[in-house]
């Protein structure tokens, strides 16, 4: 049973991996927001952008590991 519950939490397709991606971004894109209303000028710009970029770190840092873990389940079938 914990099993099928913990499969609902792991990242399979690269569609999956740009769903989430998605919703990262929209999240940082809103807490921007505040930030802009929050902290106005020059501050806010910087917030704004370190939440946005950060969506792009990990949006790299998925699709890389995506393919990490494809690249190894290929090796594991040709070696059995």
């Amino acid at each position: 049973m914990l099993s099928k519950i913990t499969r609902l939490f792991l990242i399979k397709t690269r569609f999956e991996a740009y769903l989430i991606i998605y919703a990262l971004a929209l999240g940082a894109v809103q807490r921007g927001r505040v930030y802009l209303t929050l902290y106005p000028g020059f501050g806010g710009k910087l917030l704004f952008l370190a939440c946005t970029g950060a969506v792009f770190m990990a949006g790299a840092k998925i699709l890389d590991c995506l393919k990490h873990e494809t690249r190894a389940k290929e090796e594991a079938s040709l070696r059995v």
